[in-house]
């Protein structure tokens, strides 16, 4: 008796239950067939969705809106949120027979859209921080659809019946005249402090190395020469410089480079026993923060040998180069080294 391969005999499972599914669907009723459809189509869109990482209500004029912003940082006002914005009502996730959200459909509205609104125009899927798939649209919809209306009401094209939404469209542009979309989603969601955050680590990423980097000689000779003269203090080669130097350094040079660039190398390098293993500048990378800092020593030491006294100094130092004050936005720092600066 002939035999059947392992392969064969898989081979011949999958036709047969293949030939099962698809007998399985042919007893299905249409209904029945969308559904199942809709279903998958759901699995995929769930699976290729974004995510939300941040959810919050703005509030323009009396509106109170939903919005999000997503991982990729998109900010995105939720679909039945943004048909509450324009006073139209919800109609589900179809459009009426056309390309453009509802608010757009109308006829007489085309010929005032611009390339900028066409370019944010797309509904997009994402899922919400607790998960639940939403749509919604660029944030940066809104004031352009306003835009829109109010071009078209200018021009005399629209009719009586869009005349509610564009008395709507100059109340909402007026109420972001104040402040930008951008900055409200991100007030409502709470992605404000985050993105702050995100922005000091990209800057610390940049300025402050990985590893001690070998030490070689960074401020020149001059800066100590011109810092003692300012401070009315004999200069002698191989002195023993004043401890509240370092604090004067600190302010000067290292607080003025970028916001939490100090901290983040004092939390490298540590101070032991009132004195630090290495130098600062040893913490600072070599292809962008070492540079920055050489460009800054730079302008210190010409606009010290440019000025008589140390008070005339440190004014035009603070209008050029003002120190990035420490924010609450920057808690989360190690707060070592964050003493006092005095003068």
């Amino acid at each position: 008796m002939a035999t059947m391969s392992m392969s064969g005999a898989e081979s011949n499972e999958e036709s047969m239950a293949s030939r099962g599914g698809k007998a399985a669907a042919a007893k299905l009723t249409p209904e029945e067939r969308t559904e199942r459809a809709k279903n998958a189509a759901a699995a995929r869109w769930s699976a290729n969705a974004p995510q939300a990482t941040h959810e919050g209500v703005m509030k323009i004029g009396d509106e109170e809106i939903v919005c999000y912003v997503l991982e990729n940082e998109d900010r995105v006002i939720s679909t039945r949120g943004m048909m509450k914005a324009m006073g139209r009502r919800w109609r589900g996730r179809k459009y009426a027979g056309t390309e453009l959200p509802v608010f757009l459909e109308a006829k007489n509205l085309k010929p005032f859209i611009s390339k900028e609104l066409s370019a944010v125009l797309s509904e997009m899927e994402f899922k919400t921080p607790r998960g639940v798939m939403a749509e919604g649209f660029n944030a940066r919809l809104l004031p352009l659809v306003c835009e829109t209306y109010l071009k078209a009401r200018d021009a005399g094209a629209l009719k009586q019946a869009q005349m509610d939404v564009a008395i709507r469209a100059d109340i909402l542009m007026r109420a972001l005249a104040h402040v930008g979309i951008i900055a409200l989603v991100d007030e409502a969601t709470g992605f404000q402090k985050d993105r702050a955050r995100n922005a000091l680590a990209k800057v610390l990423e940049a300025f402050v190395a990985k590893e001690l980097r070998p030490y070689v000689r960074s401020f020149p000779l001059d800066y100590f020469v011109e810092l003692c003269r300012l401070r009315a203090i004999s200069y002698a080669e191989n002195m023993r410089l004043p401890r509240y130097f370092g604090r004067l350094t600190n302010n000067l040079v290292y607080d003025r480079l970028a916001p939490g660039v100090r901290v983040e190398l004092q939390r490298k390098n540590p101070a032991i026993n009132g004195r630090r293993k290495h130098k600062n500048f040893q913490w600072l990378t070599d292809n962008f923060g070492h540079p920055k800092l050489q460009l800054h020593l730079g302008s210190v030491v010409t606009l010290m040998k440019i000025n008589k006294t140390y008070e005339e100094f440190k004014a035009i130092m603070d209008k050029l180069h003002p120190v990035h004050v420490p924010a609450p936005l920057f808690d989360w720092l190690d707060n070592e080294g964050q003493e006092k600066q005095k003068d």
